[in-house]
């Protein structure tokens, strides 16, 4: 098999600002929206196997990597608008679309606001509404990304991944790589701060039963920000949806980079079931 095409970052226009997007492989489009904090280059690795058989959409969300931040708030149901937006500007009338944390509540927007545009959802470590431990959790992330103590920040961001590979002295060479990837402006860091608001504020739980598309929930025992009870509250609100349920070591907030192994191509096994075409 041959590898597949790593189309040349663009950036793209969408409403009122300029989206940073990098494209990968060809087939049916699977777009793929950011956690908190997060830029596209997180799905560099992953977004190539899956590009085995999709046409792959990274993006970077507003104020985020390479895309502007333009005006207004930022919230679950703006950052929708922008993910339905950007597949109208790349002319995709429907495409899979897989959502992780921020991004997952950004995902259950976009199907319910949108249904057509989406096809399949993957909601990688998701819940419905805050509870009082996320909102104890998120509020006290956020500090540091407000004051623009980025050391801080980065440091608290410890608590995704689990104990076990804190532990290991794998971890310290992962920080290296994945550094360059997190915000380091001060514009960044303020939209990072907007970004935890806007988690501790999405609210779809009454809505779920509403989502018609396929639905994949992914969750994690580990997970400290989005526990295992959220994910499995998602997938029992949202008609037919599986849950997959990841227990032991590794399954933290970062699971889908602690267990890729399992997680990503349970992935492409489930877009498989769901064709386009």
């Amino acid at each position: 098999m041959s590898a597949p095409t790593v189309h040349d970052a663009r950036t793209v226009q969408v409403g009122d600002i300029a989206v940073a997007v990098q494209e990968y492989g060809d087939g049916d489009p699977l777009l793929i929206v950011n956690g908190t904090s997060q830029s596209l280059g997180f799905w560099t690795e992953t977004a190539q196997v899956w590009a085995s058989s999709h046409r792959v959409i990274t993006y970077d969300l507003r104020g985020m990597g390479g895309s502007e931040r333009g005006a207004g708030e930022i919230s679950v149901s703006t950052l929708a608008a922008d993910a339905q937006g950007l597949l109208e500007a790349l002319g995709i009338e429907r495409a899979h679309v897989l959502g992780y944390s921020l991004g997952s509540a950004v995902a259950q927007e976009l199907a319910l606001t949108a249904p057509e545009r989406v096809a399949s959802l993957v909601l990688l470590c998701t819940w419905g509404r805050t509870d009082g431990l996320q909102r104890s959790v998120f509020t006290a992330l956020a500090h540091p990304w407000r004051t623009g103590d980025l050391e801080a920040a980065l440091g608290a961001l410890g608590m995704a991944f689990s104990p076990q590979l804190l532990d290991s002295p794998e971890f310290g060479a992962l920080v290296e790589q994945l550094l360059p990837l997190f915000p380091s402006t001060e514009a960044q860091m303020a939209t990072t701060a907007e970004q935890w608001d806007a988690d501790i504020a999405h609210d779809t739980q009454d809505r779920l039963g509403r989502i018609a598309a396929p639905t994949l929930v992914v969750a994690g025992e580990q997970d400290l920000l989005t526990p295992p009870w959220q994910g499995q509250r998602v997938a029992e609100q949202i008609p037919g949806a599986r849950l997959e349920m990841f227990t032991g070591p590794g399954s933290s907030h970062a699971l889908g980079v602690e267990r890729a192994e399992e997680f990503v191509p349970m992935v492409l096994e489930f877009l498989g079931q769901h064709r386009l075409s």
